[in-house]
C-alpha cells in the first residue's frame, strides 16, 4: 500500500508542478479551455498565493510530506496530514468554484488525488490491528 501512496504522492507532486508553472506563466495558458475552465486565472488570482507562498509550492511540499511519510509507512500521521490537506484543496475547490467561477485543471486533478490519498489512509488507520498493552 505505501508505493501505492507514494505514486499517488508523485502525481500530486506532478499537478502541483503544472499549477506553479501557471502562476509564473507570463503567456496564454494552455489550460484555457473556456471561461469556466482557465489555469491561468486561478493560479494569478489572490487566492493563489499564501504569506507570500504560492500554494501550488505549498501543495508539492506536502505531497514530498505525504510520500516520504508514506514510504515509512508512518500510517496515522499519514492520516492527520492528509485530511489537513483535503480540508484545505476543499477549501481552494471552494473559492474555484464559489468567488472566482473558474477551475483550474490541475487543482481539480490535485483535489482528486488528495482525495483517494486520504481514504486510502484513513482505511489502514482503521484496518491496522491494534497493538494492546500486555497485562
Amino acid at each position: 500500500m505505501r508505493l501505492v501512496l507514494a505514486f499517488l504522492a508523485v502525481l500530486g507532486i506532478a499537478a502541483s508542478s503544472l499549477a506553479l508553472r501557471e502562476h509564473y506563466r507570463t503567456d496564454t495558458s494552455p489550460c484555457s479551455i473556456n471561461d469556466k475552465w482557465d489555469c491561468g486565472i486561478v493560479n494569478h488570482s489572490p487566492y493563489a498565493v499564501l504569506w507570500g507562498v504560492p500554494v501550488a509550492a505549498i501543495g508539492m511540499t506536502g505531497y514530498l510530506l505525504l510520500g516520504l511519510a508514506a514510504l515509512k509507512r508512518w500510517y496515522r500521521l499519514l492520516s492527520l496530514l492528509s485530511l489537513a490537506g483535503l480540508a484545505f484543496s476543499l477549501y481552494l475547490a471552494h473559492i474555484e468554484a464559489h468567488v472566482l467561477g473558474v477551475w483550474c485543471v490541475y487543482c481539480v486533478v490535485s483535489l482528486g488525488v488528495i482525495s483517494a490519498f486520504s481514504l486510502l489512509t484513513l482505511a489502514i488507520a482503521v484496518n491496522r490491528p491494534r497493538i494492546s498493552p500486555k497485562h
